[in-house]
Formats: structure tokens, C-alpha cells, sequence
């Protein structure tokens, strides 16, 4: 009878125990792209732009190339991301010696790859806190004028046995019209064709396409020589009948054709990151597959997207990128980051769910942090951007800056140190912050 009893009480707790187990082994990870703009290394092997041969008039010379390598560590450290694709490395030896940095100023990424069968100057590449498990090379045959193309580079991610992959991409440059980045849409579009229907996969980096392309390039006769037809939003599938993918249209197809741009997770006004010839544009894009939206695998946390922006990457209002007298063309001086923000967005190995349900409607365009008193992301003590610090009811601008300056912290109860935060406030935030590790949900 006693044995009946411990039986049955097993069997009704287990279902609360299989929660609790699920619950604690969640992850939350920030996965981040950045187009570095040509982080070369100090090696001449006749594959460099002319202004990065190094010791030569142009003074790229290991003094430079060590303040670029600290600039973009330093933006790479505040931005957080478990994962970060970038673009414009041009080997794994500069690769390295950026991860390198990095582990200087205490940020660690074991895993890395770099798309380098190819022979372009510059190329896609990856760090990433997660295993990665495997890697492949796209490569893309422009046989319009014969040129040179970057390869594509795939990578399968393990997050806890849980598998994501992630295509990361660095298009022609708007230097050339459209049909010289249909090539890379349709290379990139017959790779996502083998994959399993709902299979949990991003597009992410560099697209030299605004995420409304097929608006935007629509009257230039120097861009528009395909027929009013793009790779971002006809070949890749993210319009539907001159209709822009939402969410709606995204969850509610019955196969895997169509795709959602996370630039929609913004206002408008904010949906740039990149000054093309002084105009706002979007190169730099986050694509999602409709498996993240399901309760399986992997799952994009909705309304997590943002680009990065702290003060220091603008100088009087714009970009401020790596600073090249006459225009570019004349000599390294030692300063600025890149001429591109970057962007980035949350997942998680728990089921999607809708933080905002009026994101499925026709029309949207939700912000991406509203204040709550509850957390639906558990951010980091020492890599929360402002805008995310804001996003906690009790901090606005003056404390998110002091928290950020009082960097590192140990515990949350270092917070104790910084002004305006006392015992009472520190509980009401406490719940906001991952304890220990720093990357994953209720850990």
C-alpha cells in the first residue's frame, strides 16, 4: 500500500518536475552581427586593399592595426553577444588576433570560424561561447563580369542540444547594380531549399540591401537593372504579393517559404544602420526562418531586436568610423570604429511566445523595450546595452550611465556601490539580472 502511494505521488509531481528541470536548463543568448570595416592583419600577401599594405605610406603599422584591433574589442565587449557574425576580417590571422584582444580585456569566445577558401581581400567570419559543431562555404559565381565573390558562411550552432544554423552573409557593395547581389540571393536561397521544413536557421550580416529594397532602389536606373526584382525580397522571400512579411504571414504558412525581417521590430524612423552617400540605409539585417517561432528547438524572443549605439561609436552626429585622411585614401590616423552599427537580437531554448500580441497584425511596428514590472529577458550585469538598462521600471538615463561606468560587477548586489541604488531598489531589480553566467535564462 505504502509503495502504491509513493508511486502515485511520483507520478503526479513529475510532470512539475520535468518543468523545473526545463525551466532551469533554459537558455536566453544574444546573437549579433557587425561589419568591421576591414580589419586587416600586418601581413603582405598581395591580397590587401592598397591603403592596408602594411609599413607603407598609407601607415597601417602594428601601432595602428593595435588601436583598430582595441577599438572594435571594445565595442564587441559592450555589445555582449554570445554569438557575433562579422564581416570585412580578411584572415583568420586577423581573426585571432581581434579574439585574442578580446580574452585581454576578459571576454572569451572558444569557437570561431572564418569563410578563407576564397580569395577576396575581405570575409565573413564568426565567434561564438557555443560549439560550433559545423561550418560550410557558399560559394557565390557572379558570371555577369566574371568578379571575384565573397563566399557565404554557414555554421550549425549546438545551444544545449539544441541545433541552430546560421547563414552569414556579406553581399556586393551598392558600387554595382542588383543583378551582382542575385547571385549571392539565389546561392544563398538554394542552400535554405535542402534544409528540413521548420528547421531552426537566421540570415544575418551584411546585405548592401535596405530591409525594403524593392522600394527603395525602385527608380535608379544605376541600381534597377533586374526588372524591379531583388534578392533580399523576392528571392529570399521576405515580401509576399508586394506586401512585406510580418509575423502573421510568417507563422501562418503552411511551408517554409517565406521570411521575416527584424527590422519590422522597430520604429521606422530607427531602421538604419548605415549611411549610404548621407542616407540613412540598412544593409546590416536579421532574417528568421518560421521554426523560431514555434515551441520546439529554438525560439527568437520576440521584440528583442536593436542595433547597438552607444555615444562613442558618433562623432557629431554621424558614424563614427575609422578615421582615413582625403577621403579615405590617404593615411590611417589612429581613430574611430567602423562605418557601421551594429544590430543584434535575443533567443532562447524555450517555446516563442508573443510579448506583444498586436505584433501579428497587418501593420507592425512595435518598439522594442517596453517598461514592464515583470522581466521577459533576463539581461547581464556587465554587457546590458543603455537602451536595455532602460527598459527596467526604476532606471532611466541617469542611472543606466552610472550603472554602465561602475562596470565590472561580480554579483548584483555590487550595484549596491553605484548612487541611487539602496537595499530596497536593489530588490525590486534584482530579478532583472542573470546571476552567475552571464548568457543564459534562470541559470
Amino acid at each position: 500500500m505504502i509503495k502504491k502511494n509513493i508511486k502515485v505521488i511520483i507520478i503526479s509531481i513529475l510532470p512539475f518536475l520535468l518543468c523545473c528541470i526545463s525551466s532551469t536548463q533554459a537558455k536566453t543568448f544574444k546573437i549579433a552581427s557587425y561589419n568591421l570595416e576591414n580589419l586587416f592583419d600586418l601581413t603582405r600577401d598581395g591580397a590587401e586593399y592598397p591603403k592596408y599594405i602594411p609599413n607603407t605610406g598609407h601607415g597601417w603599422t602594428r601601432k595602428i592595426a593595435n588601436i583598430k584591433y582595441t577599438n572594435i574589442a571594445r565595442v564587441l565587449k559592450d555589445l555582449g553577444g554570445d554569438i557575433v557574425a562579422l564581416q570585412e576580417v580578411e584572415s583568420k590571422k586577423s581573426l585571432l588576433a581581434l579574439r585574442n584582444r578580446l580574452k585581454d580585456i576578459g571576454v572569451d569566445y572558444p569557437f570561431f570560424e572564418i569563410a578563407d577558401s576564397g580569395t577576396t581581400p575581405i570575409k565573413c567570419a564568426v565567434l561564438s561561447k557555443f560549439p560550433i559543431i559545423e561550418k560550410k562555404e557558399i560559394h557565390v559565381v557572379n558570371k555577369i563580369d566574371n568578379e571575384t565573390a565573397r563566399n557565404i558562411l554557414k555554421i550549425i550552432l549546438d545551444i544545449d542540444g539544441n541545433y541552430i544554423t546560421l547563414f552569414i552573409n556579406h553581399w556586393k557593395s551598392k558600387q554595382g547594380p542588383e543583378s551582382m547581389r542575385l547571385v549571392y540571393a539565389r546561392a544563398l536561397k538554394r542552400e535554405i531549399n535542402k534544409l528540413k521544413e521548420n528547421a531552426d536557421f537566421i540570415l544575418i550580416g551584411d546585405f548592401n540591401e535596405n530591409y525594403n529594397e524593392y522600394q527603395t532602389f525602385r527608380n535608379s536606373g544605376r541600381l534597377n537593372n533586374t526588372g524591379d526584382i531583388t534578392g533580399i525580397n523576392h528571392i529570399l522571400k521576405t515580401i509576399k504579393n508586394s506586401e512585406m512579411v510580418n509575423e502573421k504571414i510568417l507563422i501562418e504558412q503552411t511551408e517554409n517559404e517565406y521570411m521575416y525581417n527584424l527590422w519590422f521590430e522597430v520604429n521606422k524612423r530607427s531602421r538604419w544602420s548605415y549611411k549610404f552617400f548621407k542616407k540613412k540605409s540598412s544593409p546590416d539585417n536579421i532574417i528568421l526562418s518560421k521554426g523560431l517561432y514555434d515551441n520546439k528547438g529554438i525560439s527568437y524572443c520576440d521584440n528583442s531586436f536593436n542595433k547597438f549605439q552607444p555615444d562613442y561609436l558618433f562623432n557629431k552626429k554621424a558614424i563614427y568610423r575609422w578615421q582615413i585622411t582625403k577621403k579615405g585614401r590617404g593615411k590611417h590616423l589612429g581613430k574611430g570604429y567602423s562605418d557601421h552599427l551594429p544590430i543584434f537580437a535575443y533567443f532562447s531554448t524555450e517555446p516563442f511566445y508573443f510579448k506583444n500580441r498586436d505584433s501579428v497584425s497587418k501593420d507592425i511596428s512595435p518598439l522594442k523595450f517596453q517598461k514592464s514590472k515583470f522581466p521577459e529577458i533576463l539581461f547581464g550585469l556587465n554587457n546590458a546595452t543603455k537602451e536595455e538598462l532602460m527598459s527596467i521600471n526604476g532606471i532611466g538615463p541617469v542611472l543606466s550611465a552610472r550603472i554602465i561606468s561602475g562596470r565590472p560587477y561580480q554579483i548584483a548586489d555590487d550595484l549596491l556601490q553605484i548612487k541611487g541604488i539602496g537595499p530596497k531598489k536593489l530588490e525590486n531589480l534584482r530579478h532583472y539580472f542573470l546571476q552567475g553566467k552571464e548568457r543564459g535564462r534562470n541559470n
